[in-house]
């Protein structure tokens, strides 16, 4: 039986232009291009219509640790739909298992400090929110515009920074082999210092979702 943490990798290992991040800490990949132009504008428009301030699922007492906005795509919007499918498929992991798709925009100043995707056990948002589908398994980001200065992506365990570029897409493994957080997921969204940075977010849990 294959495991929530187990082979999802196989379908974007097996992608032409996936890039493995080479990192013996982190399972982690790239793939540029996997978004057209037309998808990007047409996703920037959506997330402009609805954006939110964003939340964060614990607060830890600093006010601006995280200051995007965010958007809740709706799974009946044709693009959020078409990217969910397309997504599920380069990962291996069915759909029932994936969260709804989120975009988030960043203003000048805006950032989100060094942070994981996965629910730390010992918190209680963990009993909160992964007691029906699971912890948090891969995260499939995408970028959907170039920023003209800032705005990167930054693992610092992994030494990895990621600048953003429009369609360009990064996933990584957020759970160890054995199942537990990898801590060397950690990563900083930068501050944006000139521009506007738009971005797309899957989360797949471990159980289907809901």
């Amino acid at each position: 039986m294959v495991t929530a943490t187990e082979s999802y990798a196989v379908p974007i290992q097996a992608h032409p232009a996936a890039r493995k991040v080479p990192s013996p800490r982190i399972e982690m990949y790239i793939l540029p291009n996997f978004l057209s132009g037309e998808q990007c504008a047409r996703l920037i428009d959506t997330i402009e219509a609805q954006h939110r301030p964003s939340t964060i699922t614990g607060y830890n007492g600093d006010d601006v640790f995280r200051t995007s906005s965010t958007c809740d795509l709706s799974p009946h919007d044709p693009d959020a739909a078409d990217l969910r499918a397309r997504l599920c498929a380069l990962s291996g992991i069915p759909e029932s298992h994936a969260e709804p798709l989120q975009g988030q925009r960043y203003e000048v100043g805006q950032e989100f400090k060094a942070h994981t995707d996965y629910f730390e056990p010992d918190r209680p948002e963990f009993a909160q929110f992964c007691s029906v589908a699971g912890q948090r398994t891969w995260t499939y980001m995408m970028y959907l515009n170039a920023v003209d200065a800032g705005g990167a992506t930054r693992f610092k365990v992994a030494d990895k920074i990621v600048q953003p570029e429009a369609g360009k897409l990064i996933c990584w493994n957020n759970l160890r082999p054995d199942g537990s957080p990898n801590a060397a997921t950690l990563h900083h969204a930068m501050k944006v210092r000139k521009g506007r940075k738009y971005v797309l977010t899957q989360w797949f849990r471990e159980k289907p979702w809901g």
